[in-house]
């Protein structure tokens, strides 16, 4: 009987327990702030690091001894922009950003600034605006990261370098990216080669077999090193596999490019403006696409033009345009393959003060340079077909 009445004793005492723990079960339990990322490796990728944009080779950091959620790394760091991954092999993947893209990492150390981590935009990502060799600190359980500057970066090491041929290729370069034929520079003694000719404004860098990419390149140390009309910005390149540095021509024209193989140095020379012989273009008919335009981006509702009566190479069109895009077409090329008219450079800008430059460049392919209207408004533009030469006036 005893034992009945202890039994029934300690059967009422789980049921309470059960239904305290069903009524805290009730009652969510709210975790402030973000939990710990949880992962065993962590990447950086970027024109700023070692391994540059290769996802699937990024230049890894170490865990930390004491807690496997700091992650660390130490070493050269180059201009350029950085973000961080915990996988390989994917853009897809959620990265590790700034929470203001541009953040900047120079001189002066970082304690303890927030991130944030997504994947898709906004691709924000860190700005190395200073080279040279840093401790860069991620830690994981807290989303912090911090910066130590550590000193400048060590000076190349120039070695003379012997090549029976160096190539050069790029959009600026005449025979753009093909490594299997790229532009060859002529050779003037052991260690000078020379290449005088057309650039276009755009990227290059040089190397001294074709073929592959997994070589080493001659180009600048740091990103988008500019030859324009006062020459090279910068007379020293390295060779290297990465990060993957070119110049970048911003003015097209004829120039004479001396590589010294040597003391590893670049000089460029403007010698003369590129003389463009056009036909004039011939065509009954003409058509604009774009999102700043009537019919948008469809072929079939493209904006016609109305051709001069008195000058068969004069088309001109009139209304509505709104903040966007635009280019124009000769025919209604549903696969969007045919030469285009558009500006000389990209986003060049129609608004209330005409057309930023009045001359354009036809041709099918990249670069798909666009006009870019800013302003909403009722326009006037007219095509000569003749002079390769566009007018705007806004109403």
């Amino acid at each position: 009987m005893k034992l009945k009445k202890i039994f029934s004793g300690l059967a009422a005492t789980l049921m309470a327990l059960c239904l305290i723990g069903c009524d805290e079960e009730k009652d969510p339990v709210i975790i402030e702030g973000d939990l710990p990322i949880k992962t065993s490796s962590l990447f950086m990728v970027g024109d700023a690091t070692p391994n540059g944009w290769d996802i699937g080779n990024p230049t890894p950091l170490q865990a930390s001894a004491d807690d496997a959620l700091v992650f660390s790394w130490e070493g050269s760091l180059y201009a350029g922009e950085i973000k961080l991954c915990l996988t390989t092999g994917s853009w897809d993947a959620p990265f590790i950003r700034p929470e203001n893209n541009g953040a900047e990492i120079s001189k002066s150390n970082i304690t303890a600034q927030k991130f944030i981590m997504h994947a898709g935009d906004p691709d924000n990502k860190w700005r190395v605006t200073y080279a040279g060799k840093y401790r860069l600190t991620f830690d994981l359980r807290n989303w912090t990261m911090s910066t130590e500057f550590l000193g400048e970066n060590d000076a190349p090491v120039i070695e003379p370098l012997e090549a029976e041929a160096v190539y050069m290729l790029g959009d600026a370069t005449p025979n753009g990216w093909d490594n299997n034929n790229p532009t060859e520079l002529v050779k003037k003694s052991k260690y000078i080669f020379e290449y005088e000719g057309e650039l276009k404004a755009g990227e290059m860098k040089a190397c001294i077999e074709k073929g592959s990419w997994d070589v080493p390149f001659i180009r600048p140390a740091s990103a988008d090193c500019k030859i324009n009309k006062s020459g090279v910005e910068s007379g020293d390149f390295v060779f290297t596999t990465g990060p993957d540095n070119k110049w970048r021509v911003e003015e097209a024209g004829i120039y004479r490019l001396i590589l010294d193989l040597e003391h590893w140095t670049v000089k460029a020379e403007f010698i003369s403006e590129i003389e463009v012989k056009q036909d004039p273009i011939e065509t009954e008919t003409l058509f604009m696409i774009g999102d700043a335009t009537p019919g948008g981006w469809g072929m079939d509702s493209a904006s016609p033009f109305t051709r001069d009566a008195n000058d068969k190479y004069v088309f001109t069109w009139e209304g509505e345009l709104v903040p966007g895009e635009m280019k124009a077409c000769l025919v209604k090329d549903g696969t969007y393959s045919c030469p285009f008219l558009r500006p000389s450079v990209a986003n060049t800008e129609i608004s209330s003060a005409g057309v930023a430059a009045p001359d354009f460049v036809f041709y099918a392919g990249d670069p798909d340079n666009k006009w870019k209207v800013t302003e909403a408004g009722t326009y006037r533009i007219t095509f000569n077909l003749k002079d390769y030469t566009i007018a705007v006036e806004k109403k």
